[in-house]
């Protein structure tokens, strides 16, 4: 079980910080990450944090993001500065695999949180 929140409707240069709670057996033996989808597309890998919390970022956005966890709350966290209109679409997280050298999730996905970005 799988809950993001945190998006919302902002203003180009503005940040926001999504949460994501992840119902899981042992959650912080778990690599986890966060991904972007927009109507149409697949979704796109955003960050990744290891169980020890090594952070790994898309490099387009590595600049602007920040990915945390909190492993007594199940939870992990993203938060994205400067934030641009390119950057709108949903956002979930899930248990990342490597599958032809791209990460992608698993099979169960939250409903995610729209993050949506005006110029």
């Amino acid at each position: 079980h799988i809950v993001e929140t945190g998006g919302g409707t902002v203003q180009r240069g503005e940040s926001l910080d999504l949460s994501c709670v992840v119902s899981i057996y042992e959650f912080r033996q778990k690599e986890m990450a966060w991904f972007r989808q927009v109507p149409g597309k697949q979704r796109k890998f955003v960050a990744r944090i290891t169980r020890f919390g090594s952070p790994n970022y898309a490099p387009i956005m590595t600049r602007r993001l920040s990915i945390s966890r909190d492993d007594y709350k199940n939870t992990v966290y993203l938060q994205i500065r400067n934030l641009r209109p390119e950057d709108t679409g949903v956002y979930s997280c899930n248990i990342p695999l490597l599958v032809n050298w791209e990460w992608k999730g698993g099979d169960s996905w939250g409903q995610g949180t729209q993050v949506t970005v005006s110029a």
